[in-house]
């Protein structure tokens, strides 16, 4: 049975950062926003999932 969130090197590198990013952003919008407002807290728990998506991914 092959695994679908299979990527190559390359590939996961550049997930990899691009979530990174991503997610840094989203929380910095998130703390931008108010960090204890609704907006700011959907913004901040949307850069960590963001951020951490890459780990349930496998590269070869």
């Amino acid at each position: 049975m092959t695994d679908l969130a299979t990527l190559s090197a390359r590939q996961y590198r550049l997930l990899d950062a691009t979530s990174k990013l991503l997610g840094v952003a989203l929380v910095a919008g998130g703390l931008e926003a108010g960090g204890s407002t609704p907006t700011g807290l959907v913004l901040a728990l949307a850069g960590v999932a963001c951020a951490t998506a890459t780990v349930f991914l496998t590269h070869e």
